[in-house]
């Protein structure tokens, strides 16, 4: 006949129980809510600022650097279409704008330290055009894509990817339909023998040397180079061997990736990465007068990679900044990973013919040579005007600069990482 076990012998054992228990509990209510360390995220509409002695720098030395940025403004015309008119860019072949423009702001910048604002100068909310800082929201974009399978491989030609692209034009009133005989229907991005060569990543790293016009804007007449009577019959190098900074074959990586989503790509911008971010709901990207095309119906604007041409990425300096900071902290923003560190990792990886360059517009600090005072491991999205954001994960820092001379931005860096030696 089995024993019963008297009441203080149970009391005893779960007395016993619950001691043993009582760690486990205050482990778990330990773990509820942020551990001391957690990386800081600016919330919508707010951003946290620290006094740059909390975070590690020298107040002092970090105001020296504030002033050099304020003392190397941009000598350009604020008057964007002024300053377009008298650089080099204006004085290309069919070098006219035909996207909006408008006059900017003062130089402006932020530093951002530990997730935390440590300075701000200028107007930091002021919408301004970001010229080619708008093509790593570009790539962003196309990472999406791959993210979610709509791109099976990078290697993949673009080409097999396209269904049919017809231009909207409305404004189109030839009178006799003879007169356009012969001329096509369809924008054929990928339909000759050298563009059908061309894959997602040559393009994503420009090297696709892609030949055509788009937009109004030929290929060649965008930085063309050599002797002019070459510049239409000179031979095509073959995908993936010449590195080329040319806004056309952008602009074709824009298109062929509106294609791809079936949807305005600032709509997925939005959704994906700008709403998640916190970023502020003033920023716009907008396209051509002409990069209207019909999609399923619906007239669809195919944005521009820059404002080469007018047009681009109008955004502030608060909402770059926050960019930077998703890509300085590997593409996660509190907790969800919104760029995938896969696609972030090939986005820094170095193009082969040009190893200070990633994907658009990841600017490598490759052996150091576009900036010598930074980490070799940090790097920057880059804008005409200019427009940087410079992003070092070795010294958690996100700076971003606009309208500052861009030969400037080395001693800038150089003078706030001084300003955290002890």
């Amino acid at each position: 006949m089995r024993r019963r076990a008297s009441s203080p012998t149970i009391l005893l054992l779960l007395a016993l129980l619950c001691l043993l228990q009582l760690p486990a509990a205050q482990a778990q209510k330990k773990s509820i809510g942020p551990k001391k360390g957690t990386a800081y995220f600016p919330p919508p509409g707010s951003w946290e600022t620290r006094q740059p002695e909390a975070v590690g720098l020298n107040p002092a030395r970090l105001q020296e650097a504030v002033q050099y940025a304020q003392a190397n403004e941009s000598k350009a015309p604020r008057d964007l279409r002024a300053a377009h008119y008298e650089s080099a860019f204006g004085r290309e072949p069919f070098g006219y704008p035909v996207g909006p423009m408008k006059e900017r702001g003062p130089q402006t910048g932020l530093i951002i330290r530990k997730g935390y604002l440590v300075a701000q100068w200028g107007e930091p909310q002021r919408v301004d055009l970001t010229f080619s800082v708008a093509k790593s929201f570009l790539s962003t974009v196309v990472g999406l894509a791959y993210q979610d399978g709509l791109i099976k491989s990078l290697d993949d030609k673009v080409g097999p990817y396209m269904a049919p692209i017809i231009p909207f034009q409305p404004w189109n009133t030839v009178a006799n339909k003879a007169d356009e005989l012969g001329q096509q229907d369809l924008i054929e991005l990928f339909n000759t023998e050298h563009n059908r060569k061309i894959s997602w990543d040559h393009l994503l790293r420009q090297t696709s040397d892609w030949e055509g016009t788009l937009w109004g804007k030929p290929d060649w007449a965008d930085r063309p180079q050599g002797p002019a009577a070459e510049w239409q019959t000179r031979p095509r190098h073959a995908p993936g061997t010449v590195y080329k900074y040319n806004d056309t074959r952008v602009n074709v990586l824009a298109l062929a990736a509106l294609n791809l989503w079936r949807r305005p790509l600032p709509q997925v911008l939005k959704e994906r990465i700008m709403d998640p971010i916190g970023a502020s709901p003033t920023w716009r990207w907008t396209g051509y007068e002409n990069s209207w095309v019909v999609l399923d119906g619906v007239p669809v604007q195919s944005v521009s990679g820059g404002s080469h041409w007018g047009g681009g990425l109008f955004i502030s300096a608060l909402d770059q900044a926050r960019f930077g900071l998703l890509t300085l902290r590997g593409g996660r923003w509190n907790g969800r990973q919104l760029i995938s560190a896969d696609w972030l990792q090939r986005a820094r990886t170095p193009t082969p013919v040009q190893p200070t360059y990633g994907f658009m517009n990841y600017f490598l600090n490759t052996d150091k040579k576009l900036y010598p005072s930074a980490p070799a491991s940090a790097f920057a999205h880059l804008g005409a005007g200019a427009n940087i954001i410079y992003v070092d994960a070795e010294h958690d820092l996100v700076i971003v600069t606009r309208w500052m001379d861009d030969k400037a931005m080395d001693g800038l860096i150089q003078r706030v990482l001084q300003s955290m030696e002890k």
